[in-house]
């Protein structure tokens, strides 16, 4: 509590997704990774995320891959409304390693939300309830969480150069896996100030659906019936297929084409839809509460 505003903080980097850059020389993106890490974790509990700090790592310094990533930085900002308020480049030598001979980094933020006005405490799952619909926001791809797996899964089909084999006739396995994280944060800060009452959210990051939502649904013992979720994307069905991977690792492990999941009564399933459609997100109903 800061005053009469109450201030959330969180936390969190890219991961081992740095590495598809420093294959693929793409740099642009990460900041969308990076921003949707912390901003979707704040307004997973209420908080509109507002500010934001970050940190690089680095072995040593290549002041045109910095650029790209301050600029992906400041575009993913400027989408989701939050100010670059701080950051610091720290040069490591090798304590940073990675992928070639272009420069290795580390790369993570901590941002800060504040509670909207239309909300008097955070969004806990304290008023989850059986009947309740659950929606289901539809991902790009892996986002920036269980990399180690499908790169290892990468490794073991097509070697050590496996970011330049051909996907399709337009992109390599590295440009699609590096596809870059759509934020949700603009989307349900919006639904809060029209007044839409959610009574849980769950950002589906590392754990994926079943760990990340069962948070939500485990403070009031509740369970979730999720017989219409969007089926994963190809190229992520492709690298369960390739990696031998089961349905209950793969939900374990990755979102599956499903970014972020919230909860809340029927009546407002019609102006969540419209809202989704106007502001370009693609959410469904993808099922209900249970007892």
């Amino acid at each position: 509590l800061f005053g009469n505003q109450r201030i959330g903080i969180g936390s969190d980097g890219i991961g081992t997704k740095a590495e598809l850059a420093e294959r693929t020389g793409i740099y642009h993106t990460l900041g969308y990774d990076l921003v949707a890490m912390v901003a979707d974790d704040l307004i997973a509990v209420g908080f509109e995320p507002t500010n934001l700090s970050n940190v690089i790592d680095v072995d040593f310094l290549d002041p045109e891959i910095i650029e790209h990533l301050m600029k992906g930085l400041s575009e993913a900002c400027n989408f989701s409304g939050i100010t670059i308020t701080g950051g610091e480049i720290a040069e490591l030598g090798n304590r940073i390693g990675g992928y070639g001979e272009k420069m290795h980094f580390n790369w993570s933020s901590t941002a800060i939300g504040v509670l909207p006005d239309e909300l008097t405490e955070g969004i806990d799952g304290s008023h989850v309830k059986p009947g309740q619909l659950v929606f289901s926001m539809k991902s790009r791809g892996f986002r920036s969480n269980g990399f180690s797996s499908v790169r290892r899964i990468m490794q073991e089909n097509f070697g050590d150069q496996w970011h330049k084999v051909s996907y399709d006739n337009n992109l390599t396995w590295g440009e699609v896996l590096l596809t870059p994280s759509l934020i949700y944060a603009p989307f349900i800060t919006e639904l809060i100030k029209n007044k839409v009452e959610l009574t849980g959210i769950a950002h589906i990051t590392g754990g994926g659906v079943f760990d990340n939502f069962r948070r939500v649904l485990k403070v009031n013992n509740t369970g979730a019936k999720l017989d219409h979720l969007f089926e994963p994307l190809a190229f992520m069905k492709k690298v369960q297929e390739m990696g031998n991977v089961s349905n209950e690792d793969a939900y374990l492990w990755w979102n599956m084409g499903n970014g972020m999941l919230f909860i809340a009564d029927e009546k407002y399933e019609k102006a969540i839809l419209e809202k989704a459609e106007q502001m370009q997100y693609e959410c469904k109903v993808a099922g209900s509460i249970t007892a």
